[in-house]
């Protein structure tokens, strides 16, 4: 994977995540520069599958200022995800039966300079789980802080 330029930090506190995954993402004109730019937002995102198809939903890629006024596309326009078939029938049935959510990760763009989308599938945590994760989170923060001012002291 390559460096990330949009993160969906919400997700990895709202889901646990399960498995991950590189999708494509079908663009339009000066969608793709302005995702260089970083002009874009996971946040609320979810991927949906729709008559055998992945869709990107709810997704934020603002458009530039200096495209085009005629075609400035729809900001929040579902997004094509370009998957392999034997794969999306594979999530699609855990979805169905597990119920079980699929959403994005992060965008960056791959080696050969293309946009990709990591998409992951996911269980939906409880208020508690949420909790308990946060509280991992501090002992560990605060043990490597320990350990960092220790290593100083000597």
């Amino acid at each position: 994977m390559g460096e990330a330029v949009a993160r969906n930090k919400k997700a990895f506190h709202d889901y646990e995540i399960l498995e991950k995954l590189e999708a494509g993402i079908v663009l339009q004109g000066s969608e793709v520069k302005a995702i260089r730019q970083g002009r874009v937002n996971l946040k609320d995102s979810f991927v949906k599958i729709i008559k055998g198809e992945a869709f990107l939903l709810n997704a934020h890629i603002s458009h530039l200022s200096t495209a085009n006024l005629n075609f400035a596309p729809n900001e929040r326009a579902p997004r094509k995800l370009l998957l392999h078939v034997k794969q999306l029938r594979k999530w699609d049935m855990k979805v169905a039966k597990d119920g079980l959510t699929i959403v994005p990760l992060a965008i960056y763009f791959n080696a050969k300079n293309l946009a990709k989308v990591e998409i992951a599938l996911a269980r939906g945590k409880n208020e508690h789980d949420k909790r308990e994760s946060l509280k991992e989170k501090d002992a560990q923060r605060e043990a490597q802080t320990a350990m960092k001012n220790h290593a100083y002291k000597e």
